[in-house]
């Protein structure tokens, strides 16, 4: 873990005048509000983005910086005030900066939307939910930091996304923001074995081994789930465990 003062900062002085250009070209608010920090100071944490702009999740401002092509390094600091581990960021070299990135997330028509409801139905990829097409998102089956818009002016290929609901798309944006491919590898090749980029064929969980089921009760079946909930709770142990159980038995 490094020690918060001794990491190299790289406020507007010290970087190359192209990647001082991305950052002056970048006009989202949360990862301006995250560019100018830096610029100004050198390095921002995530309890300076909590506590000064009122980010409850951090690391998404980062991800919106990234998205826009700006390069950082990821720091792992001690906080003088908690004495906590939490992230630190500063600007990255600009050799760093990857074609395609540049300029964030491209909008999604809503022609392109349909094409997806069309090719995977309107449910969420993850736990096969049918859903009302205006609570589906589109996302990149590969997150966008480790790929970037790798079609660039191309049409877009409808196999290289995804559908899915809000929680679905929290729960995979936690999860990538604390996997070490896209923290440092960017391999592109290891998010496509991976379940948040491919549920219907893969071999590992943010580079875990691990094996995940969506699974949910509708309508009728919610009583199957409630004669559960109570069988789980009288041995004190979570739904999920009390089915691990039962499968071993």
């Amino acid at each position: 873990m490094a020690d918060l003062d001794k990491i190299k900062r790289t406020p507007r002085s010290a970087i190359d005048l192209v990647l001082l250009a991305l950052c002056e070209s970048v006009d989202a608010k949360r990862a301006r509000t995250v560019i100018d920090h830096i610029l100004e100071h050198g390095i921002i944490t995530n309890e300076e983005l909590s506590e000064l702009y009122g980010y409850d999740h951090p690391p998404r401002a980062i991800r919106d910086v990234r998205e826009n092509g700006i390069p950082l390094i990821t720091h792992s600091v001690t906080s003088p005030k908690t004495g906590r581990r939490m992230g630190a960021y500063t600007f990255d070299d600009v050799s760093k900066i990857k074609r395609g990135r540049i300029g964030g997330r491209k909008a999604f028509s809503k022609k392109f939307k349909q094409e997806l409801i069309e090719t995977y139905g309107a449910k969420d990829a993850f736990t096969g939910e049918p859903l009302d097409e205006r609570y589906l998102q589109i996302d990149h089956r590969i997150p966008y930091e480790v790929i970037g818009d790798a079609n660039g002016n191309a049409s877009l290929d409808p196999k290289e996304f995804m559908l899915l609901d809000a929680s679905s798309n929290r729960a995979k944006s936690w999860s990538c923001e604390h996997c070490d491919n896209l923290i440092e590898k960017h391999n592109p090749d290891i998010c496509r074995r991976c379940f948040w980029a491919s549920p219907e064929n893969y071999n590992h969980i943010a580079e875990t081994q691990s094996r995940r089921a969506e699974v949910v009760w509708t309508g009728e079946e919610t009583q199957h789930f409630d004669k559960l909930k109570s069988e789980a709770d009288a041995l004190s142990i979570e739904v999920t465990a009390l089915i691990k159980r039962k499968l071993r038995e």
